[in-house]
């Protein structure tokens, strides 16, 4: 029979790292086990924390046998874990914020609780932000269902960073925001394909906004307002992620990189009432 389960404590988890993990779930017990599993098996980045926030309408998702084995595996390879549970819900933008308050790490990566992270991508990802010294990098994630629908139309949004990223500013109706075609289906596979670059090669690309696997500065997340606009958004929205990385893209840049190691298990969403744009309310 399993053992209960340690919560862990926020006076002791909150410490100065290089990385913490944020994830935020609900009702998505075997999805967490995955994205778990593939936090577990990452390397070359010591001693990050992981943070899980659980909004389920019953008990928490981590309760389950496989994602607790998980917590359990990530503790065995030096990873500090907390546990815990925000409710009531307001929001996604609260959820996020809340999770980021959880944190005193150099660097945070915001990781939806539906997405698996191959061997090395999140050394990759510290790699690409030590170098670049933007606000974030991030991973779009692919749909693995869509590998043999090549849409070469969404190509030519594909432009690499050539040095830093600088500062932009990203609206609708400009050239900059369609560059977000080129995050759906198995697109960027397809891009990266067509690269052949050598192992361990990396590429930082331009984007308008990337979802479910992105590594931000905290203290520059912090210095553009985090997520803290959730007080002038409804609960029922979503967008959270574009607002707030709009902004950022305007204080200090950002971008995304390339190969991606993020891969989306394509389950439905939990989070079914949405009604409102985030980035619309607050920009």
């Amino acid at each position: 029979m399993t053992r209960p389960l340690d919560l862990g404590t926020a006076d002791g988890f909150r410490r100065e790292r290089r990385l913490d993990v944020l994830v935020p779930t609900r009702n998505r017990p075997a999805e967490l086990a995955v994205t778990l599993a593939g936090l577990a098996a990452q390397e070359d980045v010591p001693g990050f924390g992981v943070v899980v926030s659980d909004q389920s309408d019953d008990e928490p998702a981590y309760a389950h046998p496989a994602a607790a084995t998980m917590v359990r595996a990530l503790r065995h390879r030096g990873h500090p874990v907390l546990l815990t549970r925000r409710l009531p819900r307001r929001g996604l933008a609260e959820h996020r914020a809340y999770l980021l308050a959880a944190s005193a790490a150099r660097y945070v990566l915001c990781l939806d609780d539906d997405v698996w992270l191959e061997p090395g991508a999140l050394r990759r990802l510290v790699t690409a932000l030590d170098e670049l010294g933007c606000g974030f990098v991030g991973n779009a994630v692919h749909g693995l269902s869509y590998l043999d629908d090549v849409r070469p139309q969404t190509h030519r949004h594909y432009e690499e960073w050539t040095g830093r990223p600088v500062p932009e500013r990203v609206r609708p109706g400009t050239p900059a925001w369609d560059r977000a075609q080129i995050h759906s289906a198995a697109n960027l596979l397809h891009v990266t394909a067509g690269l052949d670059l050598p192992a361990g090669a990396w590429r930082a690309y331009k984007v308008s906004w990337i979802g479910g696997c992105v590594l931000y500065d905290r203290a520059k997340l912090v210095d553009s307002g985090g997520f803290d606009f959730w007080r002038r958004v409804p609960a029922n929205h979503q967008g959270e992620d574009v607002a707030a990385q709009l902004t950022m893209l305007a204080r200090h840049g950002g971008a995304g990189v390339l190969p991606s190691g993020a891969y989306h298990l394509e389950s439905p969403t939990t989070v079914t009432d949405r009604d409102v744009e985030a980035w619309q309310a607050v920009l």
